[in-house]
């Protein structure tokens, strides 16, 4: 049996914000999901406060593979003092709209299996790096595997939309490239780095440190198109009987 698992997630929503980077009035976005961004959902998650000790989380291995890139959209916000009146400077925010993608952790099987229940049933609601982007669909993609970060983005099917399918794999098409980024090894100079590793989250001290990124690519077979019969559906049916 594998000394580790990995938790695989699927982050998709209509918009996802993950800033390493922001600074004042511009609120920017990575085009992926950063550790920091997720090591604070899967925290809020267990219910974990802000001041609350993140070694445990922060030594998993991450990995993100890139199923739907989505598109940078921009926003500004106007504020004014709530005592005074007076205006605040506007605000520029990015995001990223209608982007999938798949996220993997990798570490101690029971820290990992406490984190499956943790998303499937979150103390605190999970949002996808800012309060304004909540998922689209469920955060757990399947239980826990008994294998590394490597292993669960080539083997997780692709999770892209039927409509971003359709246009990027065309008729015909068996197989697609997707991009991934994995925690380097130790050692490995061909790595980038990012400044999204997450040492505190204290409002009061917020402090994040430098994290060696490999990127590359994993090929996914092409799903079968859906049936275009609609399914059975009742939307009360989530409200149970009374």
């Amino acid at each position: 049996m594998s000394a580790t698992h990995t938790l695989p997630l699927v982050l998709a929503g209509p918009l996802q914000a993950w800033g390493s980077s922001s600074r004042f009035s511009r609120r920017g976005t990575e085009n992926s999901p950063t550790k920091s961004g997720v090591i604070g959902l899967l925290a809020a998650a267990l219910g974990r406060e802000r001041v609350a000790d993140l070694s445990d989380l922060v030594a998993l291995r991450y990995g993100v593979r890139v199923d739907q890139p989505g598109v940078r959209v921009r926003d500004y916000q106007t504020a004014h003092h709530q005592v005074t009146g007076v205006s605040m400077p506007i605000s520029e925010r990015f995001y990223q709209a209608d982007a999938v993608y798949v996220v993997a952790l990798e570490g101690n099987p029971e820290l990992i299996g406490a984190l499956y229940s943790a998303v499937r049933s979150p103390v605190y609601l999970p949002y996808l790096g800012r309060r304004s982007c909540p998922p689209s669909r469920p955060l757990d993609l399947c239980e826990p595997v008994a294998g590394s970060v490597e292993d669960v983005l080539r083997d997780q099917p692709w999770q892209a939309s039927q409509w971003y399918r359709s246009r990027r794999a065309g008729r015909g098409t068996v197989e697609v490239e997707l991009g991934v980024l994995v925690d380097a090894e130790p050692g490995d100079g061909g790595a980038d780095t990012l400044r999204d590793l997450p040492i505190s989250f204290d409002p009061r001290h917020r402090r994040y440190g430098l994290r060696a990124v490999r990127s590359g690519a994993v090929t996914v077979p092409v799903p079968h198109a859906h049936s275009r019969t609609a399914p059975d559906h009742d939307p009360l049916s989530a409200l149970g009987a009374n």
